[in-house]
């Protein structure tokens, strides 16, 4: 089961960032290592949302704005707008 996740995982980086099967194979261990920690981060933060969600007074009213801010960030990138740059 894991080396299939491996092969996976290599191949998935191959197709991703367009590298040779040969290079991302003798990468595969910093692969793994690499998708294990982003995993391991990504469900961290779910747990302390969740928990933070649990404590809030009117939780759905957090959810909502959080839903209406990523819907608002994901229409404006659809419409191509770009911000002023410096």
């Amino acid at each position: 089961m894991s080396g299939a996740a491996t092969a996976g995982l290599v191949l998935l980086v191959v197709w991703a960032f367009e590298v040779s099967l040969e290079r991302a194979a003798v990468l595969a261990p910093v692969i793994v290592v690499a998708f294990g920690a982003a995993a391991g981060v990504v469900l961290i933060w779910a747990k302390v949302g969740w928990e933070s969600l649990g404590r809030s007074r009117r939780p759905w009213l957090v959810v909502g704005i959080a839903a209406a801010a990523l819907a608002l960030i994901a229409a404006l990138s659809l419409l191509g707008v770009n911000l002023p740059r410096e």
